[in-house]
């Protein structure tokens, strides 16, 4: 089995791949990060570049578990191409990493760590990134 993280560049991904490799070493399973933005744009905050997936290639060569980083890109629905990966890779479980959000901002619908949430095959862990100061 595999554990996946939805990974971007953002402190959200970087909480969600700690998070995510501390599952699949505590599963004792492999780990799939996936980058899928919306686009292909590089000013899209989701957007991994080539050398930010190396960094995050090296950093888990170092680490405690076997693990593999795609970039699926301009595929638009974010949500449907990590959904579709779990079913994919019959994933255990997947990460996702979720921002802050006031009390109005919970109320709105349709974000990504939602949708994934109510459509996973599979349990979800959601992460946020250490409260700045």
């Amino acid at each position: 089995m595999t554990v996946v993280v939805a990974y971007a560049p953002t402190a959200e991904g970087e909480a969600a791949l700690a998070a995510g490799v501390e599952e699949a070493r505590r599963r004792g399973e492999d780990l799939l990060v996936l980058n899928a933005p919306a686009g292909t744009s590089l000013a899209e905050p989701t957007y991994a570049s080539p050398e930010q997936l190396q960094r995050v290639r090296e950093q888990l060569a170092a680490g405690p578990v076997r693990a593999q980083v795609v970039q699926r890109t301009g595929q638009g629905d974010v949500a449907s191409v990590v959904v579709e990966a779990l079913h994919e890779v019959s994933a255990s479980a997947v990460v996702v990493g979720h921002r802050r959000r006031t009390p109005v901002g919970k109320l709105i619908m349709g974000s990504v760590a939602q949708r994934i949430i109510l459509d996973a095959p599979c349990p979800v862990v959601t992460v946020k990134p250490p409260a700045r100061h």
